[in-house]
């Protein structure tokens, strides 16, 4: 039926451009739409269009906000020597669900990744060289993810900062709480058995 409504199957098509949004899920979206009242169909695409015009990027750290900076970056009480290099602004999200991390951030949006045709100059490492020229960093924690290009990034990162004697340290990555070793790939052993520490 939904693909004879012209108007309907547009509107699944634009959320099926949302990531990980599949045809039945992007299709289910665009009947909740229709469910709505007019008022909260307005709300909703108002909302939309508020985030897109208000959310920029932070010209410090590169995560996203809607103020001048956002709000690590405005917190008096965080650790500025020392900064967490994530991929992009959802890890810092997940970073900030532990609360026992109180330094600041730099959001890279995206990795280097030769396949995809990504270099070093289309993610935001001129900015954290920026940094490490006006701010006191004792520290850099890089912690991108565990794959080929997330690993790849955090070499280059690594030797890019050598020059400013800065102290340049990785996420331990291994076992996940209540996981079985049996099921464990090499890579995850091996970067459990890298970040063992004493008991």
């Amino acid at each position: 039926m939904a693909a004879y409504i012209e108007s309907l199957q547009h509107l699944a098509e634009q959320f099926g451009q949302l990531q990980g949004v599949g045809r039945k899920s992007a299709m289910r979206m665009a009947f909740s739409v229709l469910d709505m009242s007019e008022e909260e169909a307005a709300e909703f695409a108002q909302a939309i269009m508020d985030a897109k015009r208000k959310i920029h990027l932070c010209p410090v750290c590169q995560n996203l906000t809607d103020r001048e900076l956002c709000h690590v970056c405005e917190d008096p009480q965080r650790d500025r020597g020392v900064i967490c290099v994530v991929e992009d602004a959802k890890a810092v999200l997940s970073m900030e669900k532990v609360r026992e991390y109180r330094g600041v951030y730099h959001v890279l949006h995206g990795v280097i990744s030769p396949v995809n045709g990504i270099t070093p100059d289309q993610i935001r490492l001129k900015e954290l060289l920026a940094r490490m020229e006006d701010e006191e960093v004792r520290e850099v924690i890089v912690a991108t993810n565990p794959t080929v290009e997330g690993e790849a990034t955090a070499m280059y990162i690594s030797r890019l900062l050598k020059p400013f004697g800065v102290k340049v340290t990785r996420l331990a990555y291994g076992i996940p709480v209540g996981g079985d070793l049996e099921y464990a790939d090499e890579v995850t052993l091996y970067r459990a058995l890298e970040g063992r520490r004493d008991v």
